[in-house]
């Protein structure tokens, strides 16, 4: 296991054997309830777009520093005298941060261990998958890829929450879908694990091609979907992880039992 770090943003990088590298990107300002402001959306940005282009890299967790926050994301120090470019700037790179995470060809856990409040909930949107713990507090702006809670929420909540700016607790996030996973802080470690053991167990062209359809099924009708499906079963066979993974899971299937 090692670590590259860079002025906010920390990637741990482990390695699992065979089984390739499970990446933790740390955002590192914990006395700032991990604020990111225009540098951390560029270095985040930055950290994902490296990352996408390590074929060794099998999942991602996303997660803040310390047990109070999972990203602020804007900071309102430096956003109060935002000329119309500078704002334009920051919400473009909110976005460029966005776009990376959502372009990883593996998937990103969102470890969500505290406050997730503005660009910091947008972020989490853009994982893969969310598990937060009790003490979580959540609220979005109306912006960027706020756009993604319809597809997560519905519109009726989206509307309340985007109208409103009201923040809601954990048990509500988890209640209206926002989080897949709702946790004690000590068994937030665990609920990530089980993600990523799972994961790992899969093949990796399997869960790279998933990941891909899984954005295909955003964007195209159902029909259209299918097809993209049929692609991508039918692209899987190019190499003999579908053959040796079916094979493991029958021998195991014939093993006498202890």
């Amino acid at each position: 296991m090692h670590s590259v770090e860079d002025s906010l943003i920390q990637i741990r990088v482990e390695e699992r054997g065979t089984a390739g590298r499970v990446i933790t990107v740390t955002v590192n300002n914990p006395a700032k309830r991990n604020i990111l402001g225009l540098a951390g959306k560029q270095q985040l940005a930055g950290a994902f777009r490296r990352l996408g282009k390590d074929r060794l890299v099998r999942v991602v967790i996303l997660t803040g520093a310390g047990d109070r926050s999972f990203l602020a994301g804007a900071d309102l120090a430096e956003m109060k005298d935002l000329s119309l470019a500078g704002a334009r700037r920051l919400f473009t790179w909110t976005h460029r941060a966005c776009a990376a995470i959502r372009a990883l060809p593996v998937p990103v856990i969102a470890r969500i261990n505290g406050y997730c409040f503005g660009a910091g909930m947008e972020i989490a949107a853009s994982c893969d998958l969310r598990v937060g713990v009790t003490g979580a507090r959540f609220g979005i702006p109306s912006g960027m890829e706020a756009c993604l809670l319809p597809q997560l929420l519905g519109w009726g909540k989206t509307r309340e929450l985007v109208y409103t700016g009201d923040h809601i607790n954990a048990a509500e996030a988890y209640r209206i879908g926002f989080l897949e996973k709702l946790v004690e802080p000590a068994a937030l470690d665990d609920a990530v694990e089980r993600w990523v053991t799972s994961i790992l167990a899969g093949g990796p062209r399997a869960i790279r091609l998933q990941k891909a359809l899984v954005r295909d099924w955003e964007r195209l009708s159902v029909e259209r979907a299918i097809e993209a499906g049929i692609r991508a079963c039918t692209e899987s066979r190019r190499t003999d992880e579908p053959r040796r993974l079916m094979q493991a899971f029958l021998d195991r299937k014939k093993s006498p039992k202890a």
